[in-house]
């Protein structure tokens, strides 16, 4: 029985061991189809809208259309700024398989470090964008375009390239573009809203091989070009101006100097040199100081520049008269604790020489006859410890202590023009009051009839600071001290090295030490000299600073002999370009102004 049974084992266990198999393959392909259907309903319920997000982030693209800058120009319509097109190289490191070849070819053309671009395209070989070098010549743009580079691996987009013309003069006016179209400095800044326009943005789809194949009009926007801007600046007198303080300086050699021409009536500036300077497209090897505009930015203290709005405080006050005769002590004055000396020993002098020979004591004696409270009046109503509100960036508003902490001491320092700091531009500006009849107006690197046009909502920095409108001193009391006085000063004064023949030049010297930051005491060495003048004192045209800080060469460093020279010679050949362009005179305008 056992030899007959053992066949019939032997067939049934290869029958079981099939159907076993049989069973086993159609669970696993069962769990496979339930695998395969649960993920087809995971794709497409659950994680539908990842998908389909992942899919137009590789296939559908968004790409920013730079706007063109507005141009900057000079007050007769001259580009100082003006952007031109250019193409820059990107790569796709995604799409390129040899890297060092590309980089072997693009760098020969480029002139760039072929390893470095070869390792930056290994780091970034993810990545579906990368820039190579922007701003390309049109040479090199044509070079790249007849290299045998893989398709779509590579691609030239246009943008804008800044360039400033006439050698770079008026840099610190006009400032810079970065390659980003960001503005740095001067009106390139300040007006950056204004300038920059809006980028626009083109959305469009790529298929596998990023053949382009469709663009979506409704999220794309065309760019909007940014606004031109006309300047006060007058080009022919910003190139005089440029080169008569380069002048100055290599005569001179001091650390620093600025030169400013305004037209008083108005306010607007028609020249602005800072030095030392530099060029918005030679950016390699710049000084550090440079980027500094010592118009705005330098802080000094005036010295005897600050003795005419004093003057006129007082006169204005009732608490001086023209004809008045000051006691000047013959050179030695006391003062509570203080002793104040005159550079020579003067007896009694008319308010006039008390201005024209410089007398500290004389000063002293109008601040006594004012008191703290006018005298503090005078200072703030003259726009000292404020901003001007000119249209550029790094203005500083000086120094001036509060009130309170005004002593017997700040009497007779303050109209000398000590204890407090100025930046060159609010002295002139202060200035410019004098000549305008006593009206003082906001300097303005704009034309005031083109900045109405400006003053938009998206321009909100234009409009932001108005034309201050303040009548300080009454139109006689300006006028005789800029036909009397400060004429006097350059006829027979400490600015007689500023006469020029056929010139009615008015104006005032300043010469002041500096302090000392180791001793804390002023220094013997280090001294800061200007000259504020303009012409023609009957009907003042423009109005001129020149400030030198601390001259090295030698010779006699005050402001009748460092800074007049200059200053003369360059209101000279402004008074004559302003009638050239037919602007009206200070008197003029003011009379106009104040009519009913």
């Amino acid at each position: 029985m056992n030899d007959v049974d053992q066949p019939a084992q032997a067939a049934a266990t290869p029958r079981s061991s099939y159907r076993w198999r049989a069973v086993l393959v159609r669970f696993v392909m069962l769990t496979g189809w339930i695998i395969l259907v649960g993920r087809l309903i995971q794709l497409q319920a659950t994680q539908h809208a990842q998908l389909q997000v992942r899919v137009a982030r590789q296939s559908v693209h968004r790409e920013v259309l730079p706007a063109r800058p507005g141009d900057i120009l000079d007050r007769s319509g001259q580009a100082l700024a003006m952007t031109i097109e250019c193409e820059s190289l990107f790569a796709v490191p995604a799409k390129i398989s040899d890297p060092l070849r590309f980089a072997w070819q693009v760098s020969s053309i480029l002139n760039l470090n072929t390893d470095e671009l070869y390792n930056s395209l290994l780091q970034s070989r993810e990545k579906q964008f990368l820039w190579i070098r922007r701003r390309l010549n049109e040479q090199q743009a044509e070079q790249i375009r007849n290299l045998d580079l893989p398709a779509g691996s590579w691609g030239l987009r246009t943008e804008f390239l800044r360039r400033y013309l006439h050698d770079g003069y008026a840099a610190h006016v006009i400032g810079l573009r970065d390659i980003d179209n960001r503005g740095q400095g001067g009106l390139e800044e300040s007006l950056d809203q204004a300038l920059r326009g809006v980028d626009g943005v083109r959305v469009f789809a790529r298929d596998a091989r990023g053949v382009l194949m469709d663009v979506d009009q409704q999220q794309s926007r065309p760019a909007r070009a940014g606004r031109s801007v006309v300047s006060s600046i007058d080009l022919p007198l910003q190139i005089r101006t440029e080169q008569l303080l380069d002048e100055l300086v290599q005569e001179w050699r001091p650390k620093g100097a600025c030169a400013i021409v305004m037209e008083p009536w108005s306010g607007e500036v028609l020249s602005m040199a800072s030095r030392p300077a530099f060029h918005p497209e030679r950016l390699e090897s710049v000084d550090e100081r440079a980027w500094k505009n010592l118009a705005v930015s330098a802080v000094f203290e005036p010295g005897s520049t600050f003795k005419p709005m004093i003057t006129g405080w007082a006169l204005e006050r009732g608490c001086l008269q023209r004809d008045e005769q000051i006691d000047c002590s013959y050179g030695v004055y006391r003062m509570g604790p203080r002793v104040l000396h005159d550079h020579h020993s003067y007896g009694r002098l008319s308010v006039t020489d008390v201005l024209v020979k410089s007398s500290n004591i004389g000063m002293a004696k109008i601040g006594e006859k004012l008191g703290l409270d006018q005298l503090y009046e005078g200072v703030r109503s003259f726009g000292f410890g404020r901003l001007t509100g000119i249209e550029l960036p790094g203005e500083l508003p000086g120094i001036v202590h509060p009130r309170a902490d005004w002593t017997i001491y700040s009497l007779g320092s303050i109209p000398m023009g000590q204890e407090l700091a100025v930046t060159p531009l609010q002295l002139l500006t202060a200035h410019a009051a004098l000549a305008n009849g006593g009206q003082l107006r906001r300097p303005t690197l704009l034309r005031r009839s083109l900045q109405p046009e400006l003053a938009t909502a998206d321009t909100a920095t234009v409009a932001a600071g108005e034309a201050v409108d303040s009548l300080l001193l009454s139109r006689e009391t300006a006028e005789w001290l800029v036909r009397e006085p400060m004429r006097q000063v350059v006829e027979r004064g400490t600015a007689k090295a500023a006469r020029l023949p056929g010139i009615s030049l008015f104006g005032k010297t300043g010469t002041a030490q500096k302090l000392d930051p180791e001793t804390g005491t002023y220094s013997d060495r280090a001294w800061v000299v200007s000259f504020v003048c303009g012409a023609p004192a009957e009907a003042p045209r423009v109005v001129v600073l020149v400030m030198v800080d601390e001259p090295t060469a030698p010779g006699i460093h005050y402001g009748g002999t460092v800074a007049a020279p200059t200053a003369a010679r360059l209101t000279a050949i402004a008074e004559q370009r302003v009638a050239e362009l037919g602007l009206p005179a200070s008197t003029e305008s003011t009379r106009i102004s104040q009519k009913p």
